[in-house]
């Protein structure tokens, strides 16, 4: 094993009271660890073919195992690569991840992670993992040899001494999204909202569909008596009011876009940078290093929960804040992102709930309560017209979630919405069991289904599920005891082809 351009040490990792010893390395139980810090990092890893863990930057960006000549996991359509993953290092050849990435050498596991530094990026090929960060300066990283459950514990467990902890619980959720989408009115709710106490959920999330167009935060036609009165309806059912937002971005036709265009991220040449693709266009976003800017979204934030008395917020496109562009100040871009999500805590208070979508997760830490761990779910197993791993499908979100189920204890792991319903619904029971099973093990339980929609024994099987709380216990990688079954997700996860869709 070779490692390249360290400094000298000794030097401090996070949590510790003494130096490490001067050879680098110190035993933590079964694993071995190195701490180094540097700009690069690249090592002989000794793996041949065997599997790499590829971590995507965000939410909806591929996430799993992948043998070392298996083409890399990655999204191939660049339109829709620029909204789901990191754009600026995409690697057709070689497996690239962000923040860590992670080799399976048969006897054990190696693992080379990032524990502080600027947009931190890693890639493997059969002979070497190489490590960097995009501003070139130096970060520390940590290298773990040992078993694999244990050597991603000891990583969990090293960032949440560097980053700490959030432990808030989102309750049990349910969302307008995979129902009604836009179509979402307060008649809707004010139709079902009274009927989900007595099913077992606490929290009522008003999703995409409320707004007068995205970038404009304020409420449609649909939503007359306003917003506040909205959340309150929720509030006196003994609710916690949810709402989604995606405070980020704006769409070009918006009124926010166009009167504070000075405040729009540009690119090098001026023009406003398309931070990703939805709703039929490009979106926009802001150059949050700009004090004018922060100042916008802390107003918008506030409004909503202070002023309308929404205390959950799932913050959805986030990923936009760190989008390459020409910023106002010398600002690495996933710092300009984690600026951006600090100002969102501060304005919301520590007692907002915080949920990323699309969320950059190494930025998140500390900030936000949680993230989605996958793309959106859909009430199919798959879709004959894609083969892109971040498309809306219950295999690809469920596969994503399941890769990062590792992070529980360090954020809050949000796989998306279980079903129950029969009804406009192609997935089968076993894959509906999956969701299920693997919202318990992500300790985020959220469901779209209106009562309606559910046949009387399903009813009470959702019921079921959001009032029991059992044991669970990983067996190995993609084995887990829950309760008193042994859930297995292995054949969801590689499919027929024995791996992830390409």
């Amino acid at each position: 094993m070779v490692v390249s351009t360290p400094t000298a040490l000794p030097l401090h990792p996070p949590g510790a009271a003494d130096p490490v010893r001067p050879d680098w390395a110190r035993p933590a139980g079964d694993v071995e660890e190195t701490f180094l810090r540097s700009a690069r990092v690249s090592l002989l890893h000794g793996a041949g073919d065997g599997t790499v863990y590829r971590h995507g930057q965000n939410s909806w960006s591929p996430t799993g195992w992948r043998r070392m000549s298996d083409a890399p996991l990655r999204v191939a359509n660049p339109v829709r690569r620029q909204t789901a993953d990191d754009a600026s290092w995409d690697d057709p050849a070689r497996h690239h991840s962000s923040w860590l990435i992670a080799v399976d050498r048969g006897a054990d596991v190696l693992l080379l992670g990032c524990l502080e530094g600027e947009t931190p990026r890693l890639h493997a090929d059969r002979d070497v993992l190489a490590a960097w960060t995009e501003t070139g300066r130096e970060a520390l990283w940590v290298l773990l040899v040992g078993p694999e459950r244990d050597v991603f514990a000891r990583y969990r467990d090293l960032l949440a001494d560097r980053w700490g902890v959030l432990p808030a619980h989102p309750g049990t959720v349910w969302s307008s999204w995979y129902s009604l989408y836009e179509t979402v009115s307060r008649a809707d709710l004010d139709r079902i909202v009274p009927q989900l106490p007595a099913l077992g959920f606490d929290t009522v999330q008003l999703d995409d569909g409320w707004e007068e167009v995205v970038g404009d935060w304020h409420p449609n036609g649909k939503f007359a008596a306003g917003m506040a009165d909205t959340a309150a309806s929720i509030r006196d059912r003994g609710m916690r009011p949810g709402l989604w937002i995606a405070p980020f971005i704006a769409l070009p036709s918006s009124r926010t876009a166009q009167r504070h265009a000075a405040m729009l991220l540009r690119d090098a040449d001026g023009a406003p940078v398309a931070a990703g693709t939805n709703w039929g266009s490009p979106y926009w976003t802001f150059d949050f290093t700009r004090a004018d800017a922060r100042e916008l979204l802390a107003e918008t934030i506030g409004r909503a929960v202070h002023d309308w008395g929404f205390t959950y917020l799932k913050l959805d496109f986030v990923n936009a804040g760190a989008v390459a562009g020409a910023r106002g100040a010398d600002v690495d871009r996933e710092a300009a992102y984690r600026l951006a999500v600090e100002t969102v805590r501060e304005a919301a208070g520590p007692d907002a709930y915080l949920l990323g979508s699309g969320a950059p997760v190494f930025p998140s830490l500390g900030v936000l309560n949680a993230v989605r761990t996958g793309p959106d779910v859909a009430p199919m197993w798959d879709n004959y017209a894609t083969d892109d791993p971040s498309d809306a499908t219950a295999r690809n979100a469920l596969t994503n979630a399941v890769h990062r189920l590792w992070l529980r204890g360090l954020i809050g792991l949000d796989p998306d919405a279980a079903y129950f319903r029969r009804r406009r619904n192609l997935l089968g029971d076993e894959q509906m069991q999956w969701l299920r099973d693997c919202a318990t093990l992500s300790g985020f339980k959220a469901v779209s289904d209106p009562p309606e929609w559910v046949e009387p024994a399903d009813l009470d099987a959702l019921r079921a599920f959001l009032a029991e709380d059992p044991a669970t216990e990983q067996v190995d990688r993609y084995r887990w005891r829950v309760g008193d079954r042994l859930v297995d997700f292995r054949p969801a996860v590689e499919g027929e082809a024995g791996h992830y869709p390409l």
